[in-house]
């Protein structure tokens, strides 16, 4: 497993980011939503209890990108290997996010994001383990 590590100071307090983030991602899907078979499908949008984070809300989208590929690979492909799903968890300031598709079954990209009101000094904001920090990047 691979452990990158990114720390972005942003120019703004973490309240303030949180009010632009839902914005921006409503906006984007609603852009890339160009009629059937584009766009975001939401699947489930639910809150939760007790899971990563506390208590945060659940979404389960589908992400139809076929439109963005080159005819000929739409062509040759199934129809659900140009599509990717996101399963999300968000507990603001904590969020865990799962990337997959359909085609590729044992590929899988989980990110966890901390949004800390600090210039990213904090050291190993996820707990890691001594042999998770020596692999991380």
């Amino acid at each position: 497993m691979l452990i990158k590590e990114y720390r972005i100071p942003l120019p703004f307090r973490v309240e303030e980011y949180r009010i632009a983030q839902l914005y921006m991602i409503q906006k984007k899907s609603r852009q890339e939503s160009k009629g059937a078979g584009s766009g975001v499908e939401i699947l489930v949008n639910r809150p939760y209890e007790n899971g990563p984070g506390g208590c945060g809300q659940y979404t389960h989208k589908i992400y139809h990108i076929g439109s963005h590929m080159p005819g000929w690979f739409r062509a040759i492909s199934y129809k659900d290997s140009v599509n990717g799903r996101r399963e999300s968890w968000n507990a603001y300031p904590y969020t865990r996010t799962r990337y997959t598709t359909p085609f590729i079954e044992k590929f899988s990209l989980d990110v966890e994001t901390k949004y800390l009101p600090d210039a990213g000094h904090q050291e190993n904001v996820f707990n890691l383990s001594p042999s998770e920090m020596k692999n991380r990047v």
